[in-house]
Parts: C-alpha cells; sequence; structure tokens
C-alpha cells in the first residue's frame, strides 16, 4: 500500500497503514422541509506486527469525530447508536460528547493468525469473508455488511475463532464460531471447491437461534460473472412449527474493453412482504444478518460505472421494490487528486410513498477528503 511503513529488526516486523478524512453529510428528509448537517472527522489505522514468519497479530483502530446539528437533533438516540458494540468484547470508547458532538474509538480488527503449511488459526475480532456477491451476502452469517454504509470499506468483523484448512489449490475447509453482545453462538463450517473452473461452496451450522444450511457459487458464462448464494435459515426453538426463511441472491457483471461496468443483481427473502415495506433503522443502524438484508420479498440492483478520465470515475447505482414501487439510486464521481489523495462525492436518493421501502428516507449528499498513507 502506498506509503505504507515497515520496521525491520531481526525476526521482527510492523507495519502501519490507514488513512485521514473528511466526510460532510447533507440531509434532506422526507417529512420536513428543514434540512440539516454532519461533520465527520475520520481516522483509520492498520497495524499488523509478524514476530515470526507463521505468527500475525492485527490491530484495527477507527477514530471518528461526529460533530453538527445533526447530531443535536437526534441526541442522544444518534450517539448511542454510534457507540454500540455488538462483539462479544465491547471495543468501543467515548473519549469526549455532548448534545453537539461525539469523540469516540472502535476497534474492529484484534487478532491473532497463526500458519503452519496448509493449516490458519485466526483468534480475535476479524472479519470472516464468506459472502460472494457484492451487494446482498445471505451466506455472511458471521459479519454482514451494510450496502448503504459506503464509507466503512473494511466492513464489520466479529468475535471469533477461525480455522481454515487448505484441502488443494481451489479448495478449503473452513470452521469458524463467534459470540456477540447478547452471548449468542453463531458456528458453522464452509467448504470451498472448485468443478470446471467455477468456485461452489457449501456451508451449515447455527446462526444465533436458527439452524442456518447455505451454498453459493462464483464462475463466468461468455465473459459475464455469474454468482449467486442461498442460505436457508429455521427457528430452533419452533422448528416443528414453521417452514424456516429462505433468502438468495444472483448477481452478474461485466466489464467492457472500454472499462464501463455493468452490474446486476436481484435478491428474494421468503419472509418479505409483497405489500410496502415500511421505513427500517437498518439501512443506517443496526446489527445487520442475512435475513434481514431487504424487508421485501423481491429487490432488484443495477449499477453502471466507468473511467471518464484515468482520474475520474462516474457511477450509478439504484435498487427497485417492484412490489411497493420505490426506488433507491446512488451517484457518485471520483476523483483522483494525487496518489494518495481522494475527492469523493455522491448521492443517496430513496423515492416512493409513505411506508414504502424507500420512501420516507428524503435524500443524502455526502462530500469527502481522503488522505490515505
Amino acid at each position: 500500500m502506498a506509503g505504507s511503513r515497515v520496521w525491520a529488526q531481526k525476526t521482527h516486523k510492523f507495519t502501519a497503514t490507514g488513512f485521514l478524512e473528511y466526510l460532510n453529510t447533507t440531509w434532506a428528509p422526507e417529512q420536513t422541509a428543514h434540512w440539516t448537517n454532519l461533520s465527520n472527522v475520520y481516522n483509520r489505522l492498520d497495524l499488523h506486527w509478524y514476530p515470526v514468519k507463521s505468527l500475525e497479530f492485527s490491530a484495527g483502530i477507527r477514530n471518528n469525530f461526529n460533530f453538527g446539528p445533526m447530531m443535536a437533533g437526534f441526541y442522544p438516540y444518534y450517539a448511542d447508536e454510534l457507540l454500540k458494540d455488538y462483539g462479544w468484547m465491547d471495543l468501543t470508547f467515548s473519549l469526549a460528547k455532548d448534545t453537539s458532538y461525539l469523540l469516540y474509538t472502535n476497534v474492529d480488527r484484534l487478532y491473532m493468525k497463526w500458519t503452519l503449511k496448509k493449516l490458519e488459526l485466526t483468534v480475535g475480532r476479524q472479519r470472516i469473508n464468506w459472502g460472494i456477491n457484492l451487494i446482498w451476502n445471505p451466506n455472511d452469517i458471521f459479519n454482514t455488511y451494510n450496502y448503504f454504509d459506503f464509507d466503512y470499506v473494511e466492513r464489520p468483523g466479529s468475535d471469533a475463532i477461525l480455522l481454515r484448512y487448505y484441502t488443494g489449490d481451489f479448495s478449503s475447509l473452513q470452521v469458524a464460531a463467534k459470540l456477540d453482545h447478547n452471548h449468542q453462538l453463531t458456528a458453522a463450517a464452509l467448504y470451498k471447491f472448485n468443478v470446471k473452473n467455477y468456485d461452489l461452496q457449501f456451508l451449515g451450522g447455527v446462526m444465533a437461534k436458527d439452524l442456518v444450511l447455505g451454498m453459493g457459487w462464483a464462475g463466468q458464462i461468455k465473459g459475464v460473472g455469474f454468482t449467486g448464494e442461498a442460505s436457508w435459515f429455521r427457528n430452533l426453538n419452533r422448528f416443528q412449527d414453521t417452514t424456516g426463511q429462505f433468502v438468495a441472491s444472483v448477481s452478474a457483471n461485466y466489464t467492457f474493453a472500454n472499462q464501463l461496468y455493468l452490474n446486476g443483481s436481484f435478491i428474494f427473502n421468503s419472509a418479505g412482504t409483497t405489500g410496502p415495506a415500511g421505513m427500517g433503522t437498518d439501512f443506517f443502524f443496526g446489527n445487520m444478518s442475512p435475513k434481514t438484508l431487504t424487508r421485501s420479498k423481491f429487490d432488484m440492483f443495477g449499477e453502471v460505472s466507468y473511467p471518464v478520465t484515468p482520474l475520474i470515475k462516474a457511477d450509478v447505482s439504484a435498487i427497485f421494490n417492484p412490489n411497493d414501487l420505490s426506488v433507491f439510486t446512488g451517484p457518485s464521481l471520483d476523483f483522483s487528486l494525487t496518489e494518495n489523495l481522494e475527492l469523493f462525492v455522491m448521492g443517496q436518493l430513496f423515492f416512493g410513498k409513505s411506508q414504502t421501502e424507500f420512501g420516507d428516507y428524503g435524500q443524502m449528499y455526502y462530500l469527502r477528503l481522503k488522505w490515505t498513507f
């Protein structure tokens, strides 16, 4: 990574990378004509120490200073939500706060990784990547990410133990277990392998109070990337009187010779509604899970991106609920100012009637200046 610092002393090596950014958010709520504003100064540090070749200690630290009228307008709810830590360890700390500002630190990576030939053991707060698709991940049962939280590119982690054994060049067996803030257990095994240039995976285990079974694939059809994943959940306490919940997503993407990129995806949620899906807090807060990726039975996603110049990238994405006819769209422009400095502007625009999936949020506009070191 550009600008990373490395110190070597005998067999010891330490690396530190990260970034510093300013993000401005302007929100035009649907229910009122009064716009409100939030500023965020965000610093991330990723620290890695390799005392010997087969051992790694890592930490990821997020330092945030949020201030502005939006903090005061939603005091104390907004600050309380930002300080919630859903892991078994509470690693989110308030450093200073008042009605209009909050300074806090969150440790989202803190783990030890030990490698012995084909065996890899990771213990601590880590990200367990079982999802395949870019937007909706029914297989991501350990640390589901929120697509609308675009500024959290590293994505959340889990307080977990992960054992990975590489059974071949393109196959592996993974066994993982985590505890959350309620001391609920998620434990599962996943087997990945390759058949005729398709990566396949199957998983099974428990996710909190549910039995979970899942599968996924990734491959190509005549140059078009074709991926999918599905999971079935059934409540263990009501196993006899429920049919369970089935969540599946399928995605296709293609990059043309001129670097024009197209991506489309579809999600089905058997527990979703075919009527007005209603407003949910999972867009901005909450502990996401594969069961709450959408409130609707069906949603469709589309994205187009293109490098206007080598230093400017344009992107527009959209999600459409065909049942209640509500729409989300997210246009953005990404400017590479220098090797380490980036300017990013984006809108998150929600449209629809009241009580629909996207109808009550209004519009949000973002400006971000980010320096990577």
